[in-house]
């Protein structure tokens, strides 16, 4: 039986209820981004844009749909640090996406609690089970194809430090279903956690 397919080109409209390319593009891991302003106010704020871009050395990144406090906030100081949302820290998560002026401490806002990293000036989530300290490689404009800018911007940076709670170690394996990670599906409010039920293994071919 053949597949019956819906076609759109993107700059003309999905012509559906909501834009399906989050949902196909997913689920995503959450960049959990705290930064701070010169001024010393902190940002604690979620991308659902965010990904991992190489191992040696470790270089994460994620995009900022606008110009939003936390890539001015990176652009001063150049030092950011990822938090892991897991499904505990879900609803907090959801709270520091709370459209606030940039006067306001996500933290606070959301009852969390700002420890201090090792080698960056930018406290991580003392709450969250894994935060990587990182310091800004590249701020990358997007273009479109062709070449016109687009108010987003992709913010690369190299981890220079990683807190890991022991208790997710197993004989020195992460265990990513134990940690129960939070992850951004599409629709308005789609997400998704990891547990043992969606684990299954497959080595590459030797």
């Amino acid at each position: 039986m053949r597949n019956e397919f819906h076609f759109y080109e993107p700059r003309s409209g999905h012509g559906l209820v909501h834009d399906p390319f989050n949902a196909i593009v997913g689920p995503r891991p959450i960049g959990w981004i705290s930064s701070r302003a010169p001024d010393g106010v902190l940002n604690l704020a979620p991308y659902s844009f965010f990904n991992a871009f190489n191992y040696v050395p470790p270089i994460v990144g994620f995009s900022s749909i606008g110009a939003k406090d936390t890539l001015r906030n990176i652009q001063a100081t150049g030092e950011f640090v990822w938090n892991l949302v897991t499904k505990e820290l879900a609803e907090a998560m959801n709270q520091t996406c709370a459209p606030v002026g940039p006067d306001v401490d996500e933290f606070s806002l959301a009852g969390l609690t700002p420890a201090a990293s090792n080698l960056v000036a930018v406290p991580r989530v003392q709450e969250s089970p894994v935060s990587f300290e990182c310091r800004c490689t590249q701020i990358v404009q997007l273009q479109t194809a062709t070449g016109a800018t687009v108010p987003s911007w992709l913010i690369l940076g190299e981890v220079v430090g990683v807190h890991l709670d022991r208790r997710l170690l197993v004989d020195g394996v992460y265990d990513t279903a134990a940690a129960e990670h939070v992850l951004r599906g599409g629709g308005p409010a789609d997400y998704f956690s990891v547990g043992p039920g969606q684990l299954f293994k497959m080595f590459r071919p030797q």
